[in-house]
């Protein structure tokens, strides 16, 4: 599979990573390529990585076939505007952001929220992606190693697609996540729930210290 990991961040570049590691083809899409490499911490990653590519958004979403959305969820959907909408169509968008807004300090508050999400502000404003919201509710590198926290704990997912999300799900099986710890909420408006979960989680990171760990359901 070739994927398209759109966010040169701590989060994009361990998830593309992990793909790599699992044999997949993997670009990261950025705004400006050359900026990018000119980073140290960037390069010093991509050294280690070679096999990884790097390009600008349009050309990181038109070889992808499947996207993976690891922007800052504020930029989204201009990272996406400018990935070009031909380059789009039909594909499946694994949007793991949150709408972090730190325009008023830290912790972050959350825009949108409540009667609004990330995950369907993309879906309405590209209707022809095919939406997955997952795995915004963890510290990265949990979401590709989820036995980094003991015992039972979930992903979830939101989506319309029942195809997409189903690929997503085998996904998430190769990463290591346990059948059973996979929930699907419904439709891309859950997405409005999970990522509410992330005023909590920022708390319970302060608390705790660190960020190994994550939310468990537990049923009767």
């Amino acid at each position: 599979m070739r994927y398209a990991v759109l966010g040169t961040g701590i989060v994009g570049r361990t998830v593309a990573a992990r793909l790599a590691s699992l044999d997949h083809e993997v670009v990261i899409g950025t705004r400006d390529p050359e900026a990018t490499l000119a980073r140290e911490e960037y390069a010093d990653w991509a050294a280690e990585h070679p096999q990884v590519g790097l390009a600008a958004f349009p050309e990181a979403a038109r070889q992808g076939e499947t996207l993976v959305n690891a922007t800052g969820g504020r930029v989204s959907i201009a990272a996406l505007t400018e990935a070009d909408a031909e380059h789009l169509d039909g594909k499946v968008l694994i949007d793991i952001a949150n709408p972090l807004d730190f325009s008023h300090g830290f912790p972050p508050s959350l825009d949108p929220v409540d009667t609004d999400s990330l995950g369907e502000l993309i879906q309405r404003t590209f209707p022809r992606l095919r939406v997955v919201k997952t795995l915004n509710t963890m510290n990265c590198r949990i979401m590709v190693d989820p036995a980094r926290v003991a015992g039972d704990h979930h992903v979830f997912l939101s989506g319309e697609d029942a195809d997409a999300k189903k690929a997503v799900r085998e996904l998430l099986y190769s990463f290591g996540w346990p059948e059973a710890s996979v929930l699907d909420l419904g439709g891309i408006e859950t997405a409005r729930g999970t990522e509410m979960l992330l005023p909590v989680w920022l708390r319970l990171m302060g608390s705790l210290g660190h960020t190994d760990f994550n939310f468990h359901i537990q049923g009767a």
